[in-house]
């Protein structure tokens, strides 16, 4: 079983959520703002944790980030098959030892993306270009973990991708669809970063669907 964990319910599971319905793939979401429950880690093949507008240190507005932050150690440690999104990147980041900076790194829109030596050999990012654009909208950012692969850099975020074991941290959104950036564009103002996102959809989903469909072979291997 695969589990999807959404921590924020503006920021939902877009194109995955939709690869795993076309898919039929067995997996279960969980809505941590709704007061859901986090099962076992070792009832679970793989886990996605999505993004949040909240930051990782923000425990006493979003108290069901504690016991998020305690179930990652744990997964992080067992080997668990993990993918974190932004706010899951770091949440992960620091659950494997690195440190999240509050603030720091920022980047909103469609900016390009490098993958590091050993990123292109990772079968995480197969088939992924060596420059590509994603779709940023953070404003902290993370350090690597100790021992950890560096996979990917943006040139204001060097923290892009890592690999630490099992699990994976991204720092931009590949899950995003149209409605979802409308919505978060909306709010911030932000019609030219719309428009550019509606002009590349196309070129962003095949990038999005390469990357969770990598996931999902690696997390079937183990």
């Amino acid at each position: 079983m695969l589990l999807v964990v959404q921590c924020d319910v503006r920021v939902p599971s877009g194109i995955l959520g939709d690869l795993l319905r076309r898919r039929e793939l067995p997996h279960q979401l969980v809505r941590l703002f709704d007061g859901d429950a986090l099962p076992p880690w070792d009832s679970l093949s793989a886990a996605v944790v999505l993004g949040g507008y909240m930051g990782v240190g923000d425990t006493d507005r979003y108290p069901y980030l504690r016991p998020l932050k305690a179930w990652l150690r744990e997964a992080v440690a067992a080997d668990l098959p993990l993918l974190g999104i932004c706010l899951g990147g770091q949440l992960l980041a620091e659950a494997a030892g690195g440190v999240v900076h509050s603030h720091r790194n920022g980047e909103h829109g469609l900016l390009p993306v490098a993958l590091t030596a050993a990123g292109q050999r990772d079968p995480f990012v197969a088939g992924i270009p060596p420059l590509f654009s994603a779709f940023q909208w953070h404003n902290d950012s993370f350090t690597l973990p100790p021992e950890a692969l560096h996979l990917a850099a943006s040139v204001a975020c060097p923290g892009q991708i890592f690999r630490c074991r099992n699990a994976y941290g991204l720092q931009f959104h590949p899950e995003v669809n149209e409605a979802i950036v409308t919505e978060w564009c909306t709010v911030a103002d932000a019609p030219s970063i719309l428009a550019d996102f509606k002009g590349r959809s196309e070129e962003l989903q095949k990038v999005s669907l390469r990357l969770f469909e990598n996931f999902l072979a690696v997390a079937a291997c183990r």
